[in-house]
């Protein structure tokens, strides 16, 4: 008997994703919530656990497609005498599972076939056993993730042709030609994250009337302040940068200033104010820009708030964030200091009043206590949301930003 495992419902609002890879290939025995393949989504890529065991018989969908959920794209024929069925089909990360994943299933998943795509839902099924295919090491796989490389166009060099962190390196780094549509132009597909951040940043753009506001300030005492956290044991081994002292600043400065911590309700045409702060911090992946959120940050301690940076912007580049850590923002930073920019106008992310950019901390000349000298200084800037935030609420948010940064003494006193 054939059963058919279609795309599951991915939670969070999303209705179709892409799929980026097979796991395994026709005529395979697979068991029980065995990883069969890899989605992508506007918001994370996914693993799917197969809810049958048997033998694929058939790839439905071809690498690369985007499907809408309920979309046939498997086949597999259960009647192999130790048929089981999960109960619910359940993707890794997704809340529980019906059976915990096998290990040894993971092992035995091979890499996707060498063709640039899977068989098509016409085409026979092989009845040929599976040809032997190298294996990739599990560091292979997270950098192939990272740097948004296809694996089965690595050629490997480790134990019995595996595919190393090395190959993958080698292979982001060789030069390859662009997909070119012609002499004169380059034609990119959009998909996935960038194709809902195209579609977020334009929705919020025309539907938001925005304004920016700037202050530049003299950050050397938090600069000095962060060096000597750096060498508490505390925080040894963690990346503790300007963006957790300027996070931390951020949330006391909300407390007096509620309506940056706000939505627009257009429907019952109200100002929902959050007694909360589920902070986002916008991410630069191979994907696109993601932004993951920190949920309850006004309860996080600096170094609490430094740990769950780390790992939040280490998952979403790495592809592994969870759907429900994208949603559900009430405000965000993004950080193009980190390019070497002085500042920027940043756009709203949907649902969100405000958005706070943190420029680069560079050495300047700067009048400090009537005499010139050289000091390290910082451009701030926000943009909010006129219909729920007034010039006036905007300015004193960025002024008690600029007050606590100068002087984190002030920040200090307030936690």
């Amino acid at each position: 008997m054939a059963q058919e495992f279609r795309l599951p419902d991915l939670g969070e609002g999303l209705t179709e994703a892409e799929l980026v890879s097979w796991t395994v290939e026709v005529g395979q025995t697979i068991e029980l919530n065995q990883v069969v393949g890899e989605v992508e989504t506007a918001k994370a890529l996914v693993e799917l656990p197969s809810p049958y065991a048997g033998v694929v018989e058939e790839l439905l969908v071809p690498v690369g497609s985007t499907v809408p959920v309920g979309t046939p794209i498997i086949r597999i024929a259960t009647d192999t005498g130790n048929e089981t069925q999960a109960d619910t089909p359940v993707l890794v990360g997704y809340g529980p599972v019906a059976a915990a994943v096998s290990k040894r299933a993971r092992r035995r998943s091979v890499p996707p076939p060498e063709s640039d795509t899977a068989p098509s839902s016409t085409a026979p099924a092989s009845t040929a056993p599976p040809k032997e295919r190298a294996a990739a090491s599990p560091s292979a796989r997270v950098a192939a993730r990272e740097l948004g490389v296809d694996l089965s166009a690595v050629a490997g060099t480790g134990p019995s042709g595996a595919v190393t962190r090395d190959d993958v390196q080698a292979y982001a780094e060789s030069p390859r030609p662009a997909p070119v549509s012609s002499d004169r132009e380059t034609r990119t597909p959009i998909r996935s994250v960038r194709k809902q951040t195209a579609a977020a940043v334009v929705r919020s753009a025309f539907t938001a009337p925005h304004v920016t506001e700037f202050v530049t300030v003299d950050v050397t005492r938090s600069v000095e302040l962060l060096e000597r956290l750096r060498k508490l044991p505390e925080f040894e081994g963690l990346p503790l940068t300007a963006l957790s002292l300027v996070s931390k600043a951020m949330i006391v400065a909300l407390r007096e200033n509620p309506s940056l911590n706000a939505s627009w309700d257009e429907e019952n045409q109200e100002i929902v104010t959050k007694h909360y702060v589920n902070l986002g911090i916008a991410a630069a992946t191979p994907r696109g820009l993601v932004v993951p959120h920190m949920k309850d940050a006004q309860s996080l301690s600096l170094l609490e708030l430094c740990r769950a940076i780390t790992e939040l912007t280490a998952a979403a580049r790495s592809g592994k964030i969870e759907a429900a850590q994208l949603t559900g923002g009430t405000v965000s930073i993004t950080n193009v200091g980190v390019f070497g920019v002085d500042t920027g106008t940043p756009i709203l992310n949907p649902g969100e009043s405000a958005i706070l950019c943190l420029g680069s901390i560079t050495k300047r000349p700067w009048v400090h206590e009537d005499e010139l000298a050289v000091r390290w200084v910082t451009t701030l800037s926000v943009s909010f949301d006129h219909r729920v935030v007034d010039g006036e609420q905007g300015s004193k948010f960025l002024a008690s930003m600029a007050s606590m940064l100068r002087d984190p003494a002030e920040l200090l006193a307030h936690l």
